[in-house]
């Protein structure tokens, strides 16, 4: 646009065109991912098995790829990896369930004795968790009864947990075999020669993943065992059934920790007093600083470390989009889009750094190049 002198002039200064610049980047994104986010969710059935598939994957990726180290096929690798990741996902399943429905009364009923007893010196927060632990067990009950009198409604959600589980075990299989003709398909379909990067960006990603569900799964079962030794050790009821907790909580950082260690506090304070509750209070203090300056840095120092406020934040929109499962797939996830970004930052810094070398060559072999061309035409 010009002025009034016919000078050409930007109506609008510079920092102000690259502040808009820039939020018209945001909202494009920003409306990216909600269409992406939009299309997750409906076709839900679809994207749980392919991410369910990936974790898989990611966590007996070692597995798989020492079995084909060792010349063996690669569909029997895949086969068999797939069969121990069926055989561990199903029984710790039905560990965690069975210990779960055995000792769930048990820890149910010492939350409300631990609810009663703070109503007497805190009411606000004995009655929210009185309440609590009372609507827990009346959802539990109202949920067999509807599922006892709803069989077709019961039977279709089973139908549809199976599903799901046969699904993401074939995916697993296919993705372990596969991989290598995956790479190949980037390699045919990225345009230009971003194939490399792109390459690049994926193993990244996956690297992220890979990192965070065998670490996570490993500091799960040291916590575990630590609590469950620990409330064993001062006489908890549903020792195990806490221990389950922990490991369960473990897939969901900070948060989960948080809420498994409560619920053993209270129980200890439920069934043997203040003095053992303070006792089980450093039992968990204690596991919680073994796997924060110990555990973490030893198990995960090669994943993708993340901020807790971003660890949080993913949480509570995985919550918001699908419950339980999208806690449980948030972090992950998120742990292979930063890996995928950082690898996007590591690119371009190299790209601009090549670029200045590239400048300060030029501008230094400049004056030289003319100086003998310039010479004979001076003489």
């Amino acid at each position: 646009m010009r002025n009034d002198s016919g000078q050409g002039r930007p109506l609008l200064p510079t920092a102000a065109r690259r502040a808009a610049a820039w939020c018209g980047v945001v909202l494009l994104v920003a409306a990216v991912v909600a269409v992406g986010v939009l299309l997750c969710v409906q076709l839900s059935a679809a994207v749980t098995p392919v991410l369910l598939a990936l974790l898989g994957s990611a966590l007996l990726g070692p597995m798989y790829r020492r079995l084909v180290a060792m010349k063996l096929n690669r569909s029997l690798a895949a086969g068999l990896t797939s069969a121990v990741l069926l055989i561990a996902v199903g029984g710790a399943c039905y560990v965690l369930v069975s210990v779960l429905v055995d000792t769930g009364d048990e820890i149910l009923g010492s939350l409300k004795d631990a609810a009663r007893d703070l109503s007497q010196h805190f009411s606000t927060v004995g009655t929210s968790l009185n309440d609590l632990a009372t609507n827990a067990k009346q959802l539990i009950a109202k949920f067999g009864g509807t599922a006892a009198s709803g069989l077709l409604a019961g039977v279709g959600v089973v139908a549809q947990i199976i599903t799901a589980g046969v699904l993401a075990l074939l995916l697993t299989f296919f993705f372990l075999r596969d991989s290598d003709k995956a790479v190949r398909a980037l390699h045919d379909w990225a345009p230009g020669d971003s194939a490399p990067q792109l390459e690049r960006m994926a193993r990244r990603g996956f690297q992220a993943i890979e990192g965070f569900m065998r670490g996570t799964t490993l500091i799960a079962l040291i916590d575990a065992t630590c609590i469950t030794i620990g409330m064993l050790i001062l006489g908890a009821p549903g020792a195990v059934g806490l221990g389950a907790l922990v490991f369960v909580g473990a897939y969901i950082p900070y948060l989960g920790a948080f809420i498994s260690g409560t619920v053993a506090i209270l129980v200890v304070f439920a069934d043997q007093g203040v003095g053992k509750a303070l006792w089980a209070l450093g039992i968990v203090l204690a596991v919680q600083v073994l796997e924060g300056h110990i555990l973490q840095p030893m198990i995960q120092s090669r994943t993708v470390q993340m901020h807790p406020a971003t660890v949080m934040l993913a949480i509570t929109a995985g919550a918001s989009i699908a419950g339980i499962i999208g806690m449980l797939l948030s972090v992950p996830l998120t742990a292979a889009i930063s890996g995928v970004l950082h690898e996007l930052r590591l690119h371009y810094a190299a790209d601009s750094d090549a670029d200045a070398d590239a400048g300060t060559d030029s501008s230094q072999s400049g004056p030289g190049d003319a100086g003998p061309a310039a010479s004979p035409a001076s003489s």
